[in-house]
Protein backbone atom coordinates (compact mmCIF):
# COMPACT_ATOMS: atom_id res chain seq x y z
CA UNK A 1 0.00 0.00 0.00
CA UNK A 2 1.42 3.33 -1.26
CA UNK A 3 1.00 6.24 1.01
CA UNK A 4 0.24 9.71 -1.07
CA UNK A 5 2.23 12.56 0.93
CA UNK A 6 1.64 15.11 -2.07
CA UNK A 7 -2.23 16.06 -0.60
CA UNK A 8 -0.68 15.97 3.12
CA UNK A 9 -1.32 19.46 4.64
CA UNK A 10 0.93 20.86 7.37
CA UNK A 11 -1.37 21.20 10.03
CA UNK A 12 -1.39 25.57 11.79
CA UNK A 13 1.08 25.71 15.00
CA UNK A 14 -0.60 27.79 17.64
CA UNK A 15 1.81 28.72 20.35
CA UNK A 16 0.97 31.45 22.75
CA UNK A 17 3.24 30.99 25.83
CA UNK A 18 4.93 33.18 27.81
CA UNK A 19 8.24 32.93 25.81
CA UNK A 20 7.09 32.31 22.25
CA UNK A 21 8.13 35.36 21.17
CA UNK A 22 11.58 35.49 22.03
CA UNK A 23 12.53 31.81 21.92
CA UNK A 24 11.57 31.80 18.45
CA UNK A 25 13.60 34.84 17.68
CA UNK A 26 16.49 32.77 19.56
CA UNK A 27 15.53 29.42 17.80
CA UNK A 28 15.86 31.48 14.31
CA UNK A 29 19.34 33.25 15.28
CA UNK A 30 20.83 29.86 16.28
CA UNK A 31 19.58 27.58 13.22
CA UNK A 32 20.93 30.25 10.33
CA UNK A 33 24.89 29.71 12.28
CA UNK A 34 24.41 25.90 12.18
CA UNK A 35 26.81 24.46 10.35
CA UNK A 36 25.71 22.35 7.12
CA UNK A 37 26.80 18.58 8.96
CA UNK A 38 24.21 19.76 11.44
CA UNK A 39 20.32 17.86 10.53
CA UNK A 40 17.14 18.07 11.99
CA UNK A 41 17.27 14.26 12.66
CA UNK A 42 20.58 14.43 14.65
CA UNK A 43 18.87 17.28 16.48
CA UNK A 44 15.82 14.99 17.53
CA UNK A 45 18.56 12.39 18.90
CA UNK A 46 19.98 15.55 20.97
CA UNK A 47 16.71 15.69 22.35
CA UNK A 48 16.32 12.21 22.77
CA UNK A 49 20.18 12.11 25.04
CA UNK A 50 18.80 15.35 26.93
CA UNK A 51 15.67 13.18 27.76
CA UNK A 52 18.29 10.20 29.11
CA UNK A 53 20.57 12.94 30.78
CA UNK A 54 17.71 14.54 32.45
CA UNK A 55 16.53 10.70 33.80
CA UNK A 56 20.06 9.46 34.76
CA UNK A 57 20.35 13.29 36.48
CA UNK A 58 17.73 13.06 38.40
CA UNK A 59 17.92 9.43 39.63
CA UNK A 60 20.68 9.81 40.59
CA UNK A 61 19.58 12.33 43.64
CA UNK A 62 19.15 9.38 45.79
CA UNK A 63 22.96 9.22 45.90
CA UNK A 64 23.66 12.65 46.10
CA UNK A 65 21.03 15.84 45.47
CA UNK A 66 23.57 17.84 43.74
CA UNK A 67 23.00 15.25 40.69
CA UNK A 68 19.97 17.37 39.53
CA UNK A 69 22.84 19.56 38.29
CA UNK A 70 23.09 17.13 35.38
CA UNK A 71 19.33 16.82 35.45
CA UNK A 72 19.12 20.88 34.66
CA UNK A 73 21.64 20.12 31.66
CA UNK A 74 19.46 17.51 30.60
CA UNK A 75 16.83 20.03 29.82
CA UNK A 76 18.57 22.67 28.10
CA UNK A 77 20.31 20.12 25.81
CA UNK A 78 16.43 18.12 25.36
CA UNK A 79 15.58 22.02 24.59
CA UNK A 80 17.69 22.47 22.24
CA UNK A 81 17.41 19.51 19.97
CA UNK A 82 13.51 18.86 20.27
CA UNK A 83 12.80 22.91 19.77
CA UNK A 84 15.92 23.04 17.02
CA UNK A 85 14.98 20.03 14.82
CA UNK A 86 12.07 21.59 13.29
CA UNK A 87 13.34 25.31 13.51
CA UNK A 88 16.13 24.37 11.40
CA UNK A 89 14.22 22.39 9.22
CA UNK A 90 12.18 25.20 8.50
CA UNK A 91 14.98 28.22 8.03
CA UNK A 92 17.01 25.67 5.73
CA UNK A 93 13.66 25.17 3.76
CA UNK A 94 13.84 21.19 4.16
CA UNK A 95 10.61 20.18 5.82
CA UNK A 96 9.65 16.59 5.62
CA UNK A 97 5.56 17.24 6.49
CA UNK A 98 5.24 13.33 7.07
CA UNK A 99 8.39 12.01 8.24
CA UNK A 100 8.84 14.79 10.69
CA UNK A 101 5.53 14.68 12.28
CA UNK A 102 6.20 11.14 12.68
CA UNK A 103 9.82 10.98 13.60
CA UNK A 104 9.30 14.04 16.18
CA UNK A 105 6.12 13.05 17.70
CA UNK A 106 7.24 9.09 18.57
CA UNK A 107 10.42 10.40 19.58
CA UNK A 108 8.38 13.22 22.22
CA UNK A 109 6.45 10.46 23.50
CA UNK A 110 9.70 8.25 24.18
CA UNK A 111 11.09 11.35 25.35
CA UNK A 112 8.37 11.62 27.74
CA UNK A 113 8.31 8.42 28.99
CA UNK A 114 12.03 8.46 30.07
CA UNK A 115 11.86 11.87 31.75
CA UNK A 116 9.35 11.16 34.10
CA UNK A 117 10.20 7.57 35.15
CA UNK A 118 13.65 9.10 35.93
CA UNK A 119 12.10 12.29 38.03
CA UNK A 120 9.71 9.69 39.45
CA UNK A 121 12.76 7.91 40.52
CA UNK A 122 14.51 10.62 42.02
CA UNK A 123 14.83 11.35 46.05
CA UNK A 124 12.33 14.18 45.71
CA UNK A 125 9.49 12.37 43.74
CA UNK A 126 7.34 8.71 44.00
CA UNK A 127 7.38 7.25 41.18
CA UNK A 128 3.50 6.77 41.43
CA UNK A 129 2.92 10.76 41.01
CA UNK A 130 4.89 11.01 38.25
CA UNK A 131 3.27 7.99 36.62
CA UNK A 132 -0.37 9.94 37.01
CA UNK A 133 1.17 13.15 35.58
CA UNK A 134 2.54 11.50 32.48
CA UNK A 135 -1.01 9.91 31.87
CA UNK A 136 -2.77 12.90 32.22
CA UNK A 137 0.01 14.39 29.78
CA UNK A 138 -0.29 11.87 27.43
CA UNK A 139 -4.13 12.64 27.20
CA UNK A 140 -4.03 15.86 26.29
CA UNK A 141 -1.21 14.81 23.35
CA UNK A 142 -3.83 12.19 22.11
CA UNK A 143 -6.38 15.42 22.05
CA UNK A 144 -3.91 17.58 20.08
CA UNK A 145 -3.34 14.81 17.65
CA UNK A 146 -6.72 13.89 17.06
CA UNK A 147 -7.71 17.57 16.56
CA UNK A 148 -4.84 18.08 14.39
CA UNK A 149 -5.77 14.99 12.03
CA UNK A 150 -9.57 16.62 11.92
CA UNK A 151 -9.06 20.09 12.26
CA UNK A 152 -5.21 20.78 10.93
CA UNK A 153 -4.11 22.41 14.24
CA UNK A 154 -1.32 21.83 16.26
CA UNK A 155 -1.75 23.55 19.62
CA UNK A 156 1.41 23.54 21.65
CA UNK A 157 0.60 25.50 24.57
CA UNK A 158 -2.19 25.68 27.18
CA UNK A 159 -2.89 28.70 29.51
CA UNK A 160 0.44 30.46 28.61
CA UNK A 161 2.23 27.48 29.01
CA UNK A 162 4.10 25.24 26.99
CA UNK A 163 6.99 22.79 26.93
CA UNK A 164 9.80 25.26 27.64
CA UNK A 165 7.84 26.67 30.05
CA UNK A 166 7.41 23.27 31.88
CA UNK A 167 11.17 22.66 31.41
CA UNK A 168 11.93 26.27 33.11
CA UNK A 169 9.84 25.85 36.18
CA UNK A 170 10.98 22.22 36.68
CA UNK A 171 14.29 23.43 36.89
CA UNK A 172 13.78 26.29 39.18
CA UNK A 173 11.63 23.75 41.82
CA UNK A 174 15.59 21.58 41.39
CA UNK A 175 17.36 24.58 42.22
CA UNK A 176 15.46 25.53 44.95
CA UNK A 177 15.57 21.95 46.16
CA UNK A 178 19.01 21.76 46.20
CA UNK A 179 19.52 24.96 48.12
CA UNK A 180 16.73 25.18 50.57
CA UNK A 181 16.56 22.04 52.55
CA UNK A 182 13.65 22.26 54.46
CA UNK A 183 11.60 22.24 51.06
CA UNK A 184 13.76 19.31 49.69
CA UNK A 185 13.13 17.44 53.23
CA UNK A 186 9.77 18.36 53.76
CA UNK A 187 7.40 15.42 54.11
CA UNK A 188 3.77 15.12 54.88
CA UNK A 189 2.71 11.40 55.81
CA UNK A 190 -0.63 10.70 53.74
CA UNK A 191 -2.50 6.60 53.22
CA UNK A 192 -3.85 6.96 49.67
CA UNK A 193 -6.00 4.23 47.98
CA UNK A 194 -4.48 1.66 50.83
CA UNK A 195 -0.80 3.06 50.18
CA UNK A 196 1.28 5.40 52.31
CA UNK A 197 3.22 8.19 50.74
CA UNK A 198 5.38 10.48 52.48
CA UNK A 199 4.48 13.34 50.32
CA UNK A 200 7.21 15.81 48.74
CA UNK A 201 7.66 19.15 47.42
CA UNK A 202 7.68 17.79 44.05
CA UNK A 203 4.46 15.55 44.62
CA UNK A 204 2.35 18.39 45.70
CA UNK A 205 4.07 20.42 42.31
CA UNK A 206 3.19 17.21 40.01
CA UNK A 207 -0.32 17.01 41.59
CA UNK A 208 -1.11 20.60 41.24
CA UNK A 209 0.55 20.20 37.14
CA UNK A 210 -1.41 16.96 36.82
CA UNK A 211 -4.72 18.97 37.73
CA UNK A 212 -3.79 21.91 35.11
CA UNK A 213 -3.41 19.55 32.60
CA UNK A 214 -7.13 18.04 33.40
CA UNK A 215 -8.60 20.98 33.58
CA UNK A 216 -6.54 22.30 30.01
CA UNK A 217 -7.64 18.54 28.45
CA UNK A 218 -11.42 18.96 29.80
CA UNK A 219 -12.46 22.61 29.01
CA UNK A 220 -10.75 21.93 25.58
CA UNK A 221 -12.39 18.35 25.04
CA UNK A 222 -15.92 20.37 25.58
CA UNK A 223 -15.38 23.03 23.52
CA UNK A 224 -13.99 21.18 20.50
CA UNK A 225 -16.75 18.90 21.07
CA UNK A 226 -19.10 21.81 20.85
CA UNK A 227 -17.61 22.67 17.91
CA UNK A 228 -17.48 19.21 15.63
CA UNK A 229 -21.05 18.84 16.58
CA UNK A 230 -21.71 22.08 14.49
CA UNK A 231 -19.53 20.62 11.60
CA UNK A 232 -21.10 17.86 11.42
CA UNK A 233 -24.78 17.94 12.60
CA UNK A 234 -26.91 14.51 13.62
CA UNK A 235 -29.03 14.30 10.22
CA UNK A 236 -32.51 12.76 9.88
CA UNK A 237 -32.52 9.21 8.66
CA UNK A 238 -35.06 10.04 5.72
CA UNK A 239 -32.93 12.57 4.26
CA UNK A 240 -29.89 9.79 3.89
CA UNK A 241 -32.59 7.74 2.36
CA UNK A 242 -32.98 5.38 4.95
CA UNK A 243 -36.71 5.49 5.81
CA UNK A 244 -37.58 1.68 4.20
CA UNK A 245 -40.73 2.31 5.72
Amino acid sequence: MEYNTENTKQAVRIQTSIFNAIEKKILVSMAKKMPAWVTPDLLTFIGFIGAAVIATGFALTNVNINWIWLGIFGFFLNWFGDSMDGSLARVRNTQRKTYGFYIDHNVDCINEIIMFVGIGSSVLMHLTFAMAVLVNYFLLSVFVYINCHLKGEMRLTYGGLGPTELRILVSIASLICIYVPAIRDFRFPIDLFHNHFDITVFDIFSVVVGVLILVAYTVSFFKEAAYFAKLDPLKNPEENGDNKA
